[in-house]
């Protein structure tokens, strides 16, 4: 079955090799497209700058440094994105707690709602390339 998802290019910031993998899998399951993964943030505003994005699926904590600058990024551009995170509470956010949260361990069904929650319905307009 073909869904609102199916082609969208999610760019994939994880900076835990495993969870990275499995995220692409559900992911492309989803239908979607993987950019990256990146595992620090230089490696992820390369992908930003270069690629085009449709959504994100954004780690919050990526070794020593946290990804907000590539959030701050990603919504100049008006390309919307979801964090990921094991204890990160909506106050930690700063000026992104309204953004949506997938808390780890992941689930598919939590991934597929919350790119959905960013996303246009299905069978609405496309998602608008980048």
């Amino acid at each position: 079955m073909i869904s609102a998802l199916t082609g969208a290019r999610i760019l994939l910031v994880e900076d835990e090799a495993l969870v990275a993998m499995m995220l692409e899998d559900m992911l492309t399951d989803l239908g979607c497209v993987v950019v990256g993964p990146a595992a620090r943030v230089d490696d992820a505003m390369l992908l930003v700058e270069g690629e085009a994005i449709d959504a994100a699926v954004l780690d919050v904590n990526l070794a020593n440094e946290t990804v907000f600058p590539v959030a701050r990024a990603l919504a100049a551009r008006g390309v919307p994105f979801v964090f990921g995170t094991g204890y990160a509470r909506p106050e930690m956010l700063g000026d992104f707690a309204d953004r949506p949260v997938l808390h780890k361990p992941y689930r598919s069904s939590d991934l597929s709602e919350a790119i959905r929650s960013i996303t246009p319905r299905e069978g609405g307009d496309p998602l608008p390339r980048s």
